[in-house]
């Protein structure tokens, strides 16, 4: 009887099981094969064999990911890559691999996309920090997914990688191409937004290029950094100007880039003088730090350096609402129109109502606003305004739990 040769690669059967779990739990569209999470499901063992079997044999060659323009808040668009269901289970093995290797030499102060950590945890500290140090630098890192440079991050990744195949499939991912509507365009840099080893990489390169420059040159300076955002906290303007200089030089050695627009120094001390001639906001993972009002233990009233929702985030949320357009679903009764909103309402709060949560709670009026309108549209006998939100007024008050905003106290 014929001996079963061993594979070259010892990849664990159980990893790759495990990875598709992973996938499964974070859902995500097709990619460039049109298959769904369900349609890959519907043959799980043949799929999940036959992934194991090329990967442990160094024949798994990914596919092209599919290219998926998205808007960028601060206006134009980005290219998310979306790989297949496939490819999104390999890299999700590969990471299962590597990511245990580099977690404990990362950084306490490096947040995203970390297990333990959150972007709520970055928000605290930097909040805490903003009371003790009077200067702030918010620096933003320019296309930093798509200029990662290739040779320079395989250099950081073979430094942990015990496994050679871990190394030879990141190097056939990174020069995977885009592909947009049938036509290909290869990479030569970055590793595309929507793949799940993307994160984790990023995270190395970053370790390399500020992390460790921070901790061996501005040791005393505390920082947080999520991804490409990140703030530096600093004792004087001088000082930050100085990082700042430091910052520029050291992510041009690594062919990165500060964005000039969202790379600037702030003010956050109490001196009122000072606030008059420097800037006194920043923005960071969505919430905006300024001067705001706050009460102390006592019940007085005091100014305190706090973040709460930005600008941007209202005015992405505003729009998302507006294009629910609920006076259109006149077939719907009101516990419909609360399914189909209460999740989208309850995941806003969870995030932007961690800190500040006054200013999330305005702005959840607007929801109350767009079912006026619904009622309007729906019923004759209350076209008017006053009809209606006396209408949903009576339907607050007898079902107060119907709407997640109205369980917070944002009654109509």
């Amino acid at each position: 009887m014929e001996e079963t040769k061993p594979k070259p690669f010892a990849i664990s059967k159980w990893t790759v099981a495990e990875a598709y779990e992973q996938v499964k739990a974070n859902r995500g569209a097709a990619g460039v094969d049109g298959q769904s999470i369900a349609e890959f499901e519907a043959d799980l063992k043949d799929n999940l064999y036959k992934l194991w079997n090329r990967m442990s044999s160094g024949t798994y060659f990914p596919p092209a990911v599919k290219a998926v323009p998205i808007p960028k808040k601060s206006g134009g668009t980005r290219l998310l890559g979306i790989p297949t269901v496939t490819d999104r289970v390999a890299q999700a093995t590969v990471r299962a691999y590597l990511e245990p290797e580099v977690e404990p030499m990362f950084h306490p102060d490096s947040y995203g996309y970390r297990p333990g950590k959150s972007a709520h945890d970055a928000l605290a500290v930097t909040r805490r920090r903003c009371w003790k140090y009077d200067w702030v630098l918010e620096f933003d890192i320019v296309g930093l997914f798509d200029n990662i440079d290739h040779g320079l991050l395989m250099e950081m990744v073979e430094r942990h990688a015990k496994e050679k195949w871990v190394c030879l499939y990141i190097r056939r991912w990174l020069i995977v191409p885009f592909d947009d509507k049938g036509i290909l365009t290869p990479r030569t840099s970055g590793t595309p937004q929507g793949g799940v080893i993307s994160p984790l990489l990023a995270n190395i390169f970053l370790h390399y290029v500020f992390d460790s420059f921070m901790v061996s040159e501005f040791s005393s300076l505390p920082w947080a950094r999520y991804a490409d955002d990140g703030v530096v906290h600093c004792v004087s303007k001088k000082q930050a100007l100085y990082v700042k200089g430091r910052l520029e030089g050291r992510f041009e050695e690594f062919k990165l880039a500060l964005h000039p627009e969202k790379t600037r120094i702030v003010y956050c001390g109490s001196d009122k003088d000072i606030r008059k001639d420097e800037p006194i906001t920043f923005d960071f993972l969505g919430y905006t730090f300024r001067p705001r009002s706050a009460k102390g233990r006592n019940g007085e009233l005091f100014t305190s350096f706090l973040p709460a929702i930005s600008n941007k985030a209202k005015k992405a949320i505003r729009e998302e609402v507006r294009r629910w357009a609920l006076q259109s679903n006149t077939t719907m009764g009101i516990e419909e129109i609360a399914d189909m909103v209460n999740p989208k309402v309850r995941g806003w709060m969870n995030y932007y109502g961690e800190f500040y949560p006054s200013e999330t709670k305005k702005l959840l009026n607007y929801v109350n606003v767009c079912l006026c309108k619904y009622v309007k549209r729906k019923y004759k006998n209350r076209k008017t305004w006053g009809k209606a939100w006396k209408w949903l007024e009576k339907v607050s008050k007898r079902k107060p739990d119907l709407f997640y905003h109205w369980e917070l106290g944002v009654m109509p």
